[in-house]
């Protein structure tokens, strides 16, 4: 059986080797999270079998949620150039679609298990997340999740995810769950409304968990919200009127402005006679359609940032939030350790005392036992003293692991640089003194090693901004795509 060590090697192994194929770029940022790990697993913030590196999705994911009907598939078919997804009036698929590259040439459709089995994507192990959620529906990832491959070129260096139509699904809570880990991983996210329901209060539902979810978010600028289909209501010509209704319900339900889109499918659309209405709704579409593959392309160049930039934010949170947390729970348990020994060492000897005054060994102040002086019974007093001497140290060793206990229970195990609780009770090990102010692993050599990390982001940053922006030194510009 393979260590758990053994295997996060093997693991991220496999990620430098597919982004060698699609995102070369990224390949050196992999040996910087890494040397991160070195850091974190001295520390104990990482297990052995955890890395900062497979936290995170590589690949820039586009996910696109919504309401059944509302054109969803029909918008994948057309961006890829191929009738992959199917599509309908009905909710045609109950089950997320993770829509990857595929190099062979030819398009295939593997269960849910490719993805929960497979480390290289972002969705590994989620039937446990499933489980927490569900119980007994971890094991039936099958129906919630699947993955196709597709030669398409539009799918190189990046993820697409299709999800089922919101108001479509009975197993709401799972649902639900593996939407908000979609939404948490997404570099962009596509939020589809059907412009043939004119009543948006119908959907509800759908505007409060994934509007108000957006809005409580520090990255909601990556939510674009389309209403798709409104080449339905060009003969009416009241393009206005539903645009406007639309808009009413997302500010009302917390999206205030900005990130609203209006489309139509061109291949589906049926033109009106009147010629100058309907080039009205073809300007508009094809602007913001323009709009939304801008930012579709740019998700490559914006996940380089993000990725660098999380590594950035994890190096920071080691040094000013880590480090800080852990030398204050170890003052307060170095407090509280010397407090209880004070507390239980001085009441054993208050009751060994007057247990011994009971006895009749004390003559007076002076402790007179049976066995006598020193010179008269020496071995008597050496075992006497021995066994103080070793119960003092049993109640200072007792007293020290409870008391880590209590306040290792009080600190977080989740965290974006790990398990803070891991951390301490590692720094807390009878072979390390209670005095000693920092953490088990920081020292020069961990600060050091930040530090480079740092110096080795603002480097990259630097290549990245002269690749991108063109700069003087004429860098060539490298295939993010490929």
């Amino acid at each position: 059986m393979i260590n758990p060590g053994k295997r996060i090697e093997q693991r991220i192994s496999r990620l430098q080797e597919q982004l060698s194929r699609e995102n070369p770029i990224l390949v050196e940022v992999v040996s910087f999270y890494q040397q991160l790990d070195k850091v974190a697993k001295r520390l104990g913030l990482l297990s052995p079998a955890e890395s900062y590196a497979t936290q995170i999705s590589w690949w820039p994911m586009v996910s696109i949620l919504g309401t059944f009907s509302a054109g969803k598939s029909s918008f994948i078919n057309t961006y890829l150039g191929m009738e992959l997804q199917r599509s309908g009036n009905q909710a045609v698929d109950d089950r997320f679609t993770v829509i990857t590259f595929s190099p062979e040439g030819k398009t295939e459709t593997l269960p849910g298990l490719a993805l929960d089995g497979d480390p290289r994507f972002p969705f590994y192990q989620i039937s446990e997340e499933i489980e927490r959620v569900v119980p007994g529906e971890g094991a039936k990832v099958n129906n919630y999740l699947q993955m196709k491959v597709a030669p398409s070129e539009k799918l190189k260096g990046r993820i697409l995810i299709d999800s089922p139509g919101f108001d479509a699904d009975a197993q709401r809570k799972a649902t639900l769950k593996i939407t908000d880990h979609i939404i948490e991983l997404s570099d962009l996210v596509l939020v589809f409304f059907d412009a043939r329901h004119p009543e948006p209060g119908a959907m509800q539902d759908t505007l409060e968990h994934l509007v108000k979810g957006a809005q409580r978010r520090n990255d909601n600028n990556k939510f674009l919200f389309i209403l798709n289909q409104i080449d339905t209501a060009a003969r009416e010509d009241n393009l206005e009127d539903i645009v406007s209704s639309w808009q009413k319900a997302l500010a009302q339900a917390g999206l205030a402005s900005g990130n609203f889109y209006v489309i139509y499918n061109e291949r589906l659309a049926q033109p009106v006679e009147n010629e100058q209405v309907w080039q009205r709704f073809v300007e508009k579409r094809n602007a913001d359609y323009k709009r939304i593959m801008e930012r579709i392309e740019g998700v490559n160049t914006e996940r380089v940032y993000r990725i660098t930039g999380n590594m950035e934010s994890i190096a920071n949170h080691l040094e000013q939030q880590a480090i800080p947390s852990l030398q204050m729970a170890l003052q307060n348990w170095r407090k509280k350790v010397l407090m209880w020994d004070g507390i239980v060492l001085g009441s054993l000897f208050m009751g060994g005392v007057a247990f011994t005054a009971w006895l009749g060994y004390w003559n007076g102040l002076i402790f007179n036992p049976p066995w006598g002086d020193i010179g008269s019974s020496p071995i008597a007093w050496i075992l006497f003293i021995t066994t103080l001497i070793f119960g003092v140290i049993a109640v200072h060793f007792t007293v020290r692991s409870k008391v880590a206990q209590v306040l290792a229970a009080k600190l977080p195990t989740r965290e974006i640089y790990g398990n803070l609780q891991r951390a301490f009770l590692l720094s807390t090990k009878p072979w390390r003194s209670i005095f000693q102010h920092n953490p088990r692993g920081w020292g020069y050599r961990a600060r050091r090693g930040i530090e480079a990390v740092r110096e080795a982001t603002d480097r990259f940053v630097q290549s990245l901004n002269d690749v991108f922006t063109k700069s003087a030194d004429n860098a060539a510009k490298p295939n993010l795509k490929k």
